[in-house]
């Protein structure tokens, strides 16, 4: 049984004239340790489908089960203990009045987990942030160093699932190589199962064993990394996108 499962999936945003079919009938299914990329232009839908799985954005249709239990409308504590979503500006996703330590110990807080101290400074470890940056302020941090804060955040409750929305693509080329890395490290110490959203074929491919291209709210083609590696795609959309993408990342590379 999938981990993940995604089962024609609509997301619409208004009403009548005004409403806005985001996404339209997706099917996809991620399996436990798996990392499954969602890939499309901007607009696409990619980022609705977490939204929508975290409960932020407004499912009209399908159904969203996981370990095979359909989720609820209302996402519960038990829910944020098992999955976490980690966004794409690491600036706008902490609070800049709070500290390291407070950003981290917020999650045991709410859900009365006891240990504090040695908690965080064990996330802080398992992210490659040293423990003299945990009573700094976000101002005081660089653009890695904050996503690395916000992952530790993530983890903190440790989940099974993370949703990666753009996890990179605020930062630097260099920076976006260890973030990257950090990730894939992490999810081999941790069992976890990652659902990531981007852009960037580069990305997806050093980080994901499939991958679904969606356009216009809907996923046109789904590959695994070889039939990526091999030029395997076969609709004219996927193929047009291949190849942007080959031109804009000519040359990149994530080293280990």
């Amino acid at each position: 049984m999938p981990l993940i499962e995604i089962d024609n999936l609509h997301v619409t945003f208004g009403k009548g004239r005004d409403a806005v079919r985001a996404v339209r009938g997706v099917s996809v299914s991620v399996a436990a340790c798996e990392s499954f990329g969602l890939v499309g232009e901007s607009g696409s839908g990619k980022s609705t489908i977490l939204r929508a799985i975290c409960g932020l954005a407004p499912v009209t249709g399908g159904n969203i089960r996981i370990n095979g239990v359909p989720m609820p409308k209302r996402r519960t504590k038990a829910f944020s203990k098992r999955i976490q979503m980690v966004f794409q500006d690491p600036y706008a996703a902490l609070h800049p009045k709070r500290s390291v330590d407070a950003t981290l110990a917020e999650p045991l807080a709410i859900h009365g987990i006891a240990g504090r101290d040695e908690r965080v400074v064990r996330a802080m470890h398992d992210v490659g942030l040293d423990p003299r940056f945990r009573f700094r302020y976000p101002h005081q941090l660089s653009g890695g160093q904050r996503q690395r804060v916000v992952i530790a955040r993530a983890l903190m409750l440790e989940p099974e699932i993370l949703l990666l929305d753009e996890p990179t693509s605020a930062l630097d080329a260099s920076v976006q190589a260890e973030v990257l890395n950090l990730l894939a490290r992490l999810r081999v110490e941790r069992s976890l199962t990652y659902l990531m959203v981007s852009h960037d074929l580069a990305v997806i491919d050093h980080m994901c064993d499939r991958l679904a291209v969606m356009q216009n709210g809907q996923v046109v083609e789904q590959l695994d990394r070889a039939a990526l590696a091999n030029d395997g795609a076969v609709e004219p959309y996927t193929r047009a996108l291949f190849r942007a993408s080959e031109h804009d990342t000519m040359g990149r590379v994530f080293p280990e």
